[in-house]
Order: C-alpha cells, then structure tokens, then sequence
C-alpha cells in the first residue's frame, strides 16, 4: 500500500501508519517473557494521554520539559505526547546526578520533570528543590489507550500548531570544556534529518531496526527511532546495552539494520560467539572512530557492510556518511549526505587543499538553531553564512570523502611534534590481546605531554606493556610511540558509549 510520509509535525510522523497498519508493531522491547510491544495505534494513543496530561498540568506551547527515562516504549510515547503539546523536551541521561539535573533545570527554566519510576530519585529532588512538578512516568500495561483510523481510514489526531523554526527539543553537549550548553534543535531540523536517513539507508517498510544507544541522545533518538518510525519500520530499543542480548534479538526480530558505537560492536565480538543475523543488510555506526580491524571482524562476523556516519548534537547527528551502495573507502566517514555540505578550512578560514588536514564545517538544514541562551558561544561556532565549527580536524580528499584526524582538543603535542591519538589507536587494535584502547596525552614538564595508551585486555590474555611498545615502535615514528601504556579492566564511557578521554587524562598515572 502506498503511503503519504509528508509531514508537518512530529506527531504526524506516525499518522500514515496508524491508518495503514494499526496493529503492527512500532516500538518493542527486547524479546523474552518480559517483552512489550506497542502497536502503531497504542503508541499514538499512548501519546495523546500524554499530549492530555501535559494540558493538565498546565502547560502551554514553548514551555519546557525535563524527560529522565532510558531507551524503552515509554520515552517515545512522553517524547510524542510533549511535541503533540508543542513543548521543548530537554532529554536527560537516566544516570544523571542531582547536580547535573540541578543545572538543567535552571538552565532551561523546565516547568516539569517528568522521570520513569526505576531511574527517579535524582530527578525528584532536583524538582522538589526548584519547586517544579515532578510526575513519574507509569509503566506501560498490557492494555491501554488506543487511536485507530475511522471508517475512511483516516485518523484524528489534534496537536498545536508549530512552526519548522520552533525548537522542538533541547539536547545539551556533555560540557567536557566547560557548563554543558542546550543545542536548540528545531522542528525543521528533525524533519530534515528524518528525510535524509531515510534516503541514505534506503528504509523500506520490510525492514526492521534494532539500537542500543540511548534516546536521550540525538543518535538514537533522531537518526534511529524517528527516521525508522517516519519510514513505517519497527525498533526494537534496548534499555541497557547486553551484547548477548542483542545478538539473540538478531535472530528472533530477523533485525535488518542496527545502529551504535564501536564499543557496542567491540563488545559483541568479545562476547558473543555464535550469532545469526539472517536479514541483517546494514550496520550503521557513529558517535566516534571505529577501528580498521574492528570493523573488517565485525563484518566477516555478521556479513553485513558497517557503515560510518558523522554529526555532532549540534548537527542533529548528520552530517556525512559512507554510501551502502558505492564506493566505500576505509577510514573515512564518507561524503556529505544529501541537503548538507561540508569543507575543511585552515586556521585563518579559507579551504584547505586535498587531503590536508583542517577544522571541518558542515551546512544544512540539520544545523542547530544555536546554544540555549548563549549567543556569545552560538557565535563562535555559527557564522552568518551558515556554516557550523565541529571542532574536529579532519582532510577531505579529492573525491569528497571526510577522514576525521581527531578531535581539536585532543591533539597531544610531543616535544614539538603533533600527535593524533586516532593514528595510534589504529596500530593498538592490531594488536591481539586489545580489547579497547585509547591515547591521550598526560601533561609532561619536559615534552609537554607524553603520549599515553590505556588498554582493556580481552578475556584470558596475558599481553603486557613490552609487546605493546614492540609492535607500536615498529610501526609508528618515534614520537608517537605510547611512552605510558597502563591496562585497566574497563575504559570508562559516556551515556553515549563513547570512552570519556577526559577521565583518562585526570586519571593519576599506575604507579
């Protein structure tokens, strides 16, 4: 059946498959006894009793809400229920402390927080303190409410008018230089994006989609959840992350296109051994740099192509990617996905040649609208023109593939010498016995920094800092080599996944 997938709002995302197909799945949980599944006309229903409650308690269109819930049905259907409501959702990590929620709270001049009963506690006081109402998310039931189309296959839904430049969410960047600021994420912004990855992954109405990434994040729940929900595809949401988990949902679900990071797939290769992914057709990853060899195993393991995407928050999570079907060069976050550009610039602005490295920019219609109430930082990353400073260095090559060298912030300076932790962790994961690495650079009196390497072994290995050493002096240049290489049992992450180098540079060296 041919389906209108225009939309004019995000509520209306789900409209043409609640008409289509009200009783086939859209959101589940992961299988097993516990399982729970909405229906294209239970997730609707579910978020006009939000869209109700919100009413209720008294808010109005461009009031702000505060969403502490992990990746499950009951987020998307609060999320849907505040856009249906016209409010800004402010998505916030489960595990968040009372401080951070503080923060957020004043930051965005949130009206309500509203939590799921396991993860509330944080967030309960931090309301309690701003005299802010606080209301817990209610499990979902077996049964619940219901919209189906009437007779004429057509569906009611009422939902407040919004304009595409009205901030539809308020996502904020993890503040590892500093206060943690609010990216305006517009309507306009969403529906774009959810277009785009419908054209790059070529979604169709057969496939079925699986993540583990966190819906409090743009990844998962822009990139992910709404661009599968706006092609009429199911998800299967994982609210913690259990590689074991997810390799069985594979089989069961026959999943046909996954989306994470590079610890996701490090961690089912450490742990899974035996796996069947009988439709599996696609593996997006992003978020950070997947390693050479992580990605060849993953995809001899799976044989399915793993294809690297990069965006930022800021960017609603697009920005460029490697194509499915086309050339696909190793290392390289591919080219600019439609409706989006992207250059790299030295540092006095213009473009940089190919292949030489600079600062990439990107340009589209998935650019923030700005930092919450920060116009000074909303300045030094925004010019007039449009175009939006990642941060990252990166060299676009004569065909227009993006390489990203590293993050700005992260080069470690070596005597004088520039050393990109990226090129080094490259080398690590060659080596056997390396689970997850990183590099980073810890301050040195005499060199400035010393490159340091910090290692998780895999399972049962014994390898030790002189091999680690051997292998990396002979093939990388002398200033590159790990000076420190220490081992820990687990690198630590972010909500995201990605491994938090910041932690790793305070860290006090092994002694």
């Amino acid at each position: 059946m041919a389906v209108q997938k225009q939309a004019s709002d995000l509520t209306s995302l789900l409209l043409p498959w609640v008409a289509a197909r009200p009783d086939d799945p859209a959101l589940l949980t992961p299988p097993g006894d516990s399982r729970v599944t909405l229906t294209w006309s239970r997730l609707l229903g579910e978020a006009a009793a939000a869209r109700d409650r919100f009413a209720a308690e008294g808010l109005s269109p461009g009031d702000r809400i505060i969403l502490v819930a992990p990746s499950c049905p009951e987020f998307m259907a609060e999320f849907f229920g505040a856009q249906a409501a016209g409010l800004v959702v402010v998505a916030v990590n489960p595990l968040a402390t009372t401080r951070e929620i503080d923060f957020l709270l004043a930051d965005s001049g949130a009206r309500l927080v509203t939590a799921h009963p396991a993860l509330s506690e944080a967030a309960r006081v931090s309301a309690a303190s701003a005299d802010v109402t606080f209301r817990p998310i209610a499990p979902l039931a077996s049964e619940g409410p219901e919209i189906r189309p009437d007779d004429r296959g057509r569906v009611d839904f009422p939902a407040a008018e919004r304009a595409r430049d009205d901030v539809a969410a308020l996502l904020y960047t993890s503040g590892t230089t500093g206060r943690p600021k609010g990216a305006m994420l517009t309507l306009g912004n969403l529906l774009s994006t959810v277009d785009i990855v419908g054209e790059l992954i070529d979604v169709g109405e057969d496939d079925r989609w699986a993540t583990g990434l966190p819906l409090f994040h743009v990844f998962g729940l822009v990139t992910v959840t709404l661009s599968a929900l706006h092609a009429g595809v199911p998800v299967t949401l994982f609210p913690r992350w259990d590689p074991r988990a997810f390799a069985a949902a594979l089989a069961v679900d026959r999943i046909s296109i996954v989306s994470g990071v590079p610890t996701m797939w490090m961690s089912v290769l450490a742990e899974v051994t035996e796996a069947s992914a009988p439709a599996l057709r696609a593996v997006s990853s992003g978020g950070a740099a997947i390693s050479a060899d992580v990605l060849r195993r993953f995809e001899e393991r799976f044989e399915a192509p793993v294809v690297e995407g990069y965006g930022l928050t800021e960017t609603s999570a697009v920005g460029t990617f490697n194509p499915l079907k086309g050339v696909r060069k190793l290392g390289s976050v591919g080219y600019a996905v439609p409706q989006m550009e992207v250059r790299v610039v030295g540092p006095d602005g213009s473009p940089a040649a190919p292949n030489e490295p600079g600062e990439v920019c990107l340009r589209g219609p998935a650019i923030m609208a700005g930092y919450w109430n920060r116009p000074d930082a909303t300045a030094e990353v925004l010019d007039a023109d449009g175009w939006f400073r990642t941060g990252d260095i990166g060299k676009l090559d004569e065909d227009g593939y993006l390489f990203i060298v590293d993050r700005m912030k992260e080069l470690i300076i070596h005597g004088g010498y520039n050393v990109y932790p990226r090129e080094v962790e490259e080398v690590l994961y060659e080596i056997p016995g390396v689970r997850e690495a990183a590099v980073v650079g810890r301050p040195d009196e005499r060199y400035g920094q010393q490159v340091t390497a910090v290692i998780a072994r895999t399972a049962g290995s014994d390898l030790d800092a002189a091999e680690v050493e051997r292998v990396t002096r002979e093939k990388l240049a002398a200033y590159k080599i790990p000076r420190i290489i220490e081992f820990i049992d687990e690198l630590p992450k972010g909500p995201s996944g990605k491994i938090l180098k910041r932690a790793l540079v305070q860290k006090e060296p092994a002694s």
